[in-house]
């Protein structure tokens, strides 16, 4: 099939930006998967980085950048975001504390909304705040169900394990308690798009104080039917 629009810059572009899709790429990998010459690949990952619709994680390799998220949200073609607050608002008021919704961006994961607990102790995660992908329960659902190599990878320097990670597929939900941060512990289910694959995590979080050392048992079912009610709606979005 012949995706040419005539226009061979931005035919080369919109290649570049495919062949991210997949995930991070170094130089290399981008002129191995676009199969353009590495000094046009190179000229073009470094012109769309400019205009922030490619970006770098922290090994320097290529990302899609968060122009793409900005357009998309622009556009009112972000139902999972548009759906998210309702549905946080829900969990947050059933379980009395903060949730949040978390894509993965490269070697990060941010946090792209949320709903806070009005009083009291809290962990207050804002919209926008870029997390670790080497702690917390987000970090574990959003690894999880990766592609082998990429499983592996993301293993390197994390604070939990592969066994860690089995349990979470096995469980469908993650949970962690002073992981990421002392006296904070929190839990996450996986957000689906219609071809399964794992696109956001959503969670709660709180100090284990109220939420304990098994937070899982007293949370997990509210966080998991809050993920699986997003993920109904991309579903519907795709058969609509």
């Amino acid at each position: 099939m012949d995706n040419s629009s005539g226009v061979g810059v931005l035919d080369k572009a919109a290649t570049v930006l495919g062949a991210l899709e997949a995930g991070p790429a170094t130089l290399a990998q981008l002129v191995s998967a676009t199969h353009l010459a590495r000094p046009t690949a190179h000229r073009l990952a470094v012109a769309l980085e400019h205009h922030r619709l490619v970006a770098r994680d922290m090994q320097g390799r290529f990302i899609l950048g968060p122009r793409l998220a900005e357009l998309a949200s622009a556009a009112g073609e972000d139902r999972l975001l548009a759906a998210a607050g309702p549905v946080l608002t829900a969990l947050r008021d059933h379980t009395n504390e903060s949730a949040q919704l978390f894509r993965r961006q490269g070697d990060q994961r941010i946090c792209v909304a949320a709903a806070e607990r009005p009083m009291g102790l809290r962990d207050s995660i804002p919209v926008g705040a870029t997390l670790t992908m080497l702690a917390g329960s987000a970090a574990q659902v959003l690894l999880a169900w990766e592609e082998p190599d990429r499983l592996h990878r993301g293993l390197h320097g994390a604070n939990f394990t592969a066994t860690v990670l089995s349990g979470v597929r096995r469980r469908g939900w993650a949970q962690s308690v002073a992981e990421r941060e002392p006296g904070v512990a929190s839990i996450s289910a996986p957000v689906r798009g219609p071809s399964g694959r794992v696109l956001a995590a959503v969670s709660i979080s709180g100090p284990i104080e109220r939420m304990g050392r098994q937070p899982g048992r007293l949370h997990a079912p509210a966080v998991v039917a809050a993920a699986n009610r997003l993920t109904e709606v991309l579903k519907r979005t795709e058969e609509g």
